[in-house]
Order: C-alpha cells, then sequence, then structure tokens
C-alpha cells in the first residue's frame, strides 16, 4: 500500500477585467510514496511544491489525473473521507498560523485524537496527548499541554503541529517546508525528529522544500519540479551528486558552499557595512556548514 500521485495535472483560471486565462500550476506529475520512505520535491517558488501538497490533502481538487492513498480517492466523500484523512496528514511551514491561538495545545491534539475515535473519555485523551508531546521532546508533557501557541517558541510549535498530525495514526506526513520559518539553530533538531518518528511508525513522508541540502539528507527521493514539470527524478545522491538537467544545475550552482561562500560573505559583508552590524555573517557561516 502507498500514496499514489497519478498524473496529476492543476489549472487554475485567471482573470483581468472582463477577460480570463488558465494557469497550469501542475503539469502531469506522478509519484508514489511507500511506507519507510521519504521523497522529497525542490524547486523555486511558484515551481508547483505546496498545489502538489494541497491536493493531497484535498483542499484543491486535481484537474485531471488522480491521488490515491491506500486504496482511498482524493475526492472520497462520507465516512471514506475521514478514513483518507486520517491516514495522511500535514505539517505546516508556519506552526503559529497553523495553530489557534485561543484554545491550548492539549486541545489541538486531543481534538484529532477524539475524532478519529483513538481515545474517548477525557482520561484517555490526556494520557495521549502527554505520550505525543514526549514523543516530540516535549517534555515533562504537563507543563506544555496547558500552554496556548504564543506561549511556546516557534520551534516548540512545530513540535506540537508535528504531534497533532501523528494523533489520528497518520501513515503518511506531508511536511511542506517544515523548518524554513524557524531559526536556523533549531532546524536540524526538528528535521531529526522527523527521521527519528519516521523510523519509529515506519512513516511515509513528502518533503517539500527549497534546501537541496536538507533534500539529500532526509530524503531516499528527490523530484525536481520546475513550472509545474518535473525535470528529474531519482535517489538523492544520483540526483545531486550527477545532475542531469540544467534547472537542477542551477539550483545547486545557487545553494550555498565552501566553492561560492568567499562571494557570499562578501556580498552579505557589503550589505551590513551599510547598516553597522555583523551579526549576519555567524548565520551565513552556519549556513555554508550545513551544506
Amino acid at each position: 500500500m502507498s500514496l499514489i500521485v497519478d498524473n496529476v495535472s492543476k489549472e487554475f483560471r485567471i482573470r483581468k477585467g472582463l477577460k480570463s486565462s488558465k494557469l497550469r500550476a501542475v503539469n502531469n506529475v506522478s509519484l508514489t510514496l511507500e511506507p519507510g520512505k521519504t521523497i522529497a520535491i525542490v524547486g523555486e517558488s511558484g515551481s508547483g511544491k505546496s498545489t502538489i501538497a494541497k491536493m493531497i490533502m484535498r483542499l484543491e481538487q486535481p484537474t485531471e489525473g488522480s491521488i490515491t492513498v491506500e486504496g482511498l480517492h482524493s475526492d472520497v466523500r462520507g465516512s471514506q473521507s475521514r478514513d483518507y484523512l486520517k491516514l495522511v496528514q500535514m505539517v505546516y511551514q508556519d506552526p503559529f498560523a497553523s495553530l489557534n491561538p485561543f484554545h491550548t495545545i492539549a486541545h489541538h491534539i486531543g481534538r484529532p485524537l477524539k475524532i478519529h475515535g483513538r481515545a474517548r473519555s477525557k482520561d484517555e485523551v490526556a494520557e495521549q496527548v502527554n505520550e505525543l508531546l514526549s514523543r516530540v521532546n516535549l517534555t515533562p508533557p504537563e507543563t506544555y499541554a496547558h500552554r496556548k501557541p504564543h506561549e511556546l517558541s516557534g520551534g516548540q510549535r512545530q513540535r506540537v503541529v508535528i504531534a497533532r498530525a501523528l494523533a489520528p495514526g497518520a501513515k503518511y506526513l506531508v511536511a511542506d517546508e517544515p523548518v524554513s520559518m524557524l531559526d536556523v539553530s533549531i532546524r536540524l533538531s526538528v528535521l531529526n525528529l522527523l527521521a527519528r518518528l519516521q523510523r519509529e511508525d515506519n512513516l511515509g513522508v513528502l518533503y517539500i522544500t527549497h534546501d537541496l541540502a536538507t533534500a539529500r539528507h532526509f530524503s531516499d527521493e528527490i523530484i525536481v519540479l520546475y513550472r509545474g514539470n518535473i525535470v528529474e527524478q531519482g535517489p538523492s545522491d544520483e540526483v545531486i551528486l550527477n545532475p542531469q538537467h540544467d534547472y537542477t544545475k542551477k539550483l545547486l550552482a545557487a545553494a550555498p558552499s565552501p566553492a561560492n561562500y568567499g562571494k557570499l560573505r562578501a556580498s552579505v559583508q557589503e550589505e551590513l557595512a551599510r547598516s553597522g552590524s555583523d551579526s549576519a555573517l555567524d548565520t551565513v557561516e552556519t549556513l555554508v556548514e550545513e551544506q
């Protein structure tokens, strides 16, 4: 069983005054995500990465093609709709925007537990909420359960979002740039957390990112997307170390690395000279080291 995206395309209608046109955001994309595996989709902003994620999560309907998760189609209705969403959950880019500021952390994690019948009594819900918080390294869980999102750091909020995604018993996670809104210093710990949870639960992870370095180290396969089209696809090391398409080569050339660090540092120093600060240089050096 697996998550299958089969020749999926998505068109949006754009209106300008009395005229309208069609924008093909995704064009004939296919992929198969198996349990225990990670597929990274990389590409620049506007390449169609998030549109694919939204179609998998039923926030958008494909114009063409089909999406199935363990035999359930994304357009199912009724009780099967709940079964579909129980199997596939999403970790959003901005953890603060994806959490209701008026509710506690216990509410955010407890609600899917009750909706999907994984806990019924108040004690069962509290016990599983604490267990999930512990699994994402928010310990002791009692310290976090009754807080609200604004009382947590960005990294802690993203851990809550991951715990909420696990609550229904998901077998597949769609992680849409899950660390891009976090400080550089905690990105690696969140990615390591996802990798550990994947091993423990045999999760299939669709990792959407523009960061080729993390795509290589945290995925089994990389799909390079350009203007809605797959231009390159293959094992992570093969795509990164032996790119075939010109667009992939350009993405790699644009990524910070020891080879182009001098140019990057010089441009940052020039910019910081105007502001009289040098604090951003540490961030640049950290980014380069991560490559």
